[in-house]
């Protein structure tokens, strides 16, 4: 059976990752990318399903593990009754190939060490043909699918069956260094990777990225690691981030609540996008900035929530019955039918982004403005339809106060756009389809009984989703009519001090059973509201258990069930971590510590 989330760190080369279980097992690859089908499934199933397992054959061996700093090349100590052994798993950055290493090294007395390889391709449904060959001298394994090859490398393994397995007995101060390489099945097998060269241009790659960093306040390391996340889940050769690295785990445990996350989110990567403005990452900014304009390009109308890492358009949703499941949580879905959904904030947290990077200094070109006038056009076409809203709810459309909010951002970031930077543009327009939304949210998207915003119009229930508003610089943090928002929050959504989206209690939003965890970038939002409000000992307090949530590598999933003590959902999420630096950034500007830059919170506070 799969491990908790929780107990699964990631290794990424930026273009896929691998998760890697405190077991020593590697449960869950896609190669050559994120959303490529699978090469090592037991995640979503068990080894059978594919894996690659390297731990000491010795029962009960215990093990503590941890980043190289500023990396994403993860060091597992393991102790047995004979001695240490440590295991450095990594992807070996900017080669433009798709490798694995796991470098064994017997630090103290003797380790005998157990390898266990299953490769799977396709999702489970394809058992490869495996031969054993001699390259340079060396023995190699070859296992070829359709498409689809890997070549491992390393002491000869033996057959068992449809496994292959090997025991490697280690001495102090020897090692043995073990590589898995894809490769389209129709060429040649490559060239064996030169490791050291490899190891050390990985930790050079990392860490050079991570130098530019700097953060004033308590909470580097979080923010550090979160960004590393974020680089970690953006392709280094297209631009896209996507919002997780995984597909299907429960946001309901048992239940069917599992969606692929394996794709780019305009809402959730520009959000990321603000997180790297903040932190002066402008290189990255500029290459999301080029993605969009190459994702959207076209029609405004064809416009899409979500698209592929290079911009792919076609995501349909199925489901897949060569895995069961994590833990019994079925169906397993690739695709994701969210990509067809209207919801009405997605232009406007793009052109809040583009605007975030205008202040911070990424001059537009002759493309980059044009899309965003015709983004703008679609707002102004399409901002009175109903919508599925922020939560890709999979029920009836409504109104959703969030999204309407997000239309008049969209047109405000507009408006400045022309009367701050000299763009030009319909601004007469825009500032009277502005303030003409703003004043319908105030009349219909806020509950005077409840003095509070509602989930959407004629509703009394309250979202998370409204903790946004002052972020996108709907009203100050600390307007009575956002206070009243916050206290029925807390009243409402609270779940064992964390933040839930909504409640599903008496309400009809979508056509799943209820039972989701508190939702972690909520609870993250909320931190940040209590710091832009004043309530810093608050800000503080629920800052510090939720950074506390991570696993021990740093690591947060989309949701944390609180009774279980476990995460859930898709992980690593990139909106968990993006929020956690927003959030870690104002509570820092609230201590009086100013976060780099200043720009994303200045810019979202100017109405």
């Amino acid at each position: 059976m799969s491990l908790p989330i929780e107990d699964y760190a990631l290794v990424s080369d930026c273009r896929t990752g691998a998760l890697v279980g405190r077991d020593g097992s590697i449960d869950w690859l896609c190669l050559p990318r994120y959303d490529s089908a699978s090469t090592f499934g037991a995640l979503l199933g068990t080894p059978e399903h594919g894996r690659w397992l390297v731990a000491p054959a010795e029962e009960g061996a215990s093990a503590t593990r941890e980043y190289v700093d500023g990396t994403f090349v993860l060091v597992t100590r393991w102790t047995t009754s004979t001695g240490e052994l440590e295991v450095r798993d990594f992807m070996p950055q900017g080669d433009r190939r798709s490798d694995l290493v796991r470098r064994l090294r017997c630090t103290r007395g003797s380790v005998e060490v157990r390898e266990d390889l299953r490769v799977r391709f396709g999702y489970a449904a394809a058992m490869p043909w495996v031969r054993q060959v001699e390259r340079h001298g060396l023995p190699a394994l070859v296992a070829v699918a359709g498409p689809d090859a890997v070549v491992r490398r390393g002491p000869r393994l033996t057959a068992d069956g449809p496994q292959h397995a090997a025991s490697h007995r280690l001495a102090e101060g020897e090692s043995v260094d073990l590589s898995l390489t894809w490769f389209p099945s129709h060429q040649p097998v490559p060239e064996p990777l030169d490791v050291d060269a490899a190891h050390e241009s990985t930790l050079d790659w990392w860490r050079t990225w991570a130098s530019r960093y700097s953060h004033e306040g308590p909470y580097h390391e979080p923010v550090m690691r979160s960004l590393l996340v974020l680089r970690a889940l953006t392709n280094e050769q297209t631009g896209g981030i996507v919002a997780a690295a995984t597909t299907s785990l429960p946001e309901q445990f048992g239940g069917p609540r599992n969606w692929d996350y394996r794709y780019v989110w305009l809402r959730d990567a520009s959000l990321s996008l603000s997180a790297f403005l903040t932190h002066a990452y402008l290189r990255e900014a500029r290459q999301w900035r080029d993605w969009l304009l190459r994702a959207v390009a076209g029609d405004p109308g064809d416009v899409q929530i979500m698209y592929g890492p290079a911009g792919e358009r076609f995501l349909p949703e199925r489901t897949i019955g060569s895995l069961p499941g994590y833990q019994g949580a079925a169906p397993v879905r690739v695709g994701n039918a969210a990509v067809g959904q209207f919801q009405g904030d997605v232009i406007g947290e793009v052109m809040v982004a583009l605007a975030e990077a205008r202040e911070a200094g990424l001059e537009e070109d002759t493309f980059s403005w044009p899309l965003q006038r015709a983004l703008v056009r679609y707002v102004e076409t399409h901002w009175q339809r109903e919508d599925q809203g922020i939560w890709e709810v999979r029920g009836p459309r409504r109104v959703f106060t969030h999204s309407r909010v997000m239309a008049w951002a969209g047109l405000d970031r507009a408006v400045r756009a022309v009367r701050e930077h000299g763009l030009d543009g319909p601004v007469e327009r825009w500032e009277s389809l502005r303030d003409r939304l703003k004043a319908e949210i105030e009349e219909k998207g806020f509950d005077a009984g409840r003095n509070s915003y509602v989930q959407s119009y004629g509703s009394s229930a309250v979202d998370a989703a409204l903790l946004r508003l002052p972020q996108v610089g709907f009203c100050e943090a600390d307007d009575p009519r956002m206070l009243g928002t916050v206290a029925a929050i807390e009243h409402d959504l609270l779940n064992d001090g964390l933040v839930m989206r909504y409640r599903f209690e008496g309400t009809a939003i979508d056509d799943f059973p209820p039972g989701e965890y508190p939702f972690l970038a909520c609870s993250f939002w909320l931190a940040e509201q209590y710091a832009r409000s004043g309530r810093l000992d608050d800000a503080r307090a629920l800052m510090d258990r939720l950074v506390g949530l991570a696993n021990d590598v740093g690591l947060l999933a989309e949701e944390y069930d609180t009774r279980g003590r476990r995460h859930a959902g898709n992980t690593p999420q990139a909106l968990s971590h993006l929020a956690l630096v927003q959030a870690a950034d104002w509570i820092a500007r609230a201590s009086g510590q100013q976060a780099p830059g200043g720009r994303s919170g200045d810019a979202a506070t100017r109405v």
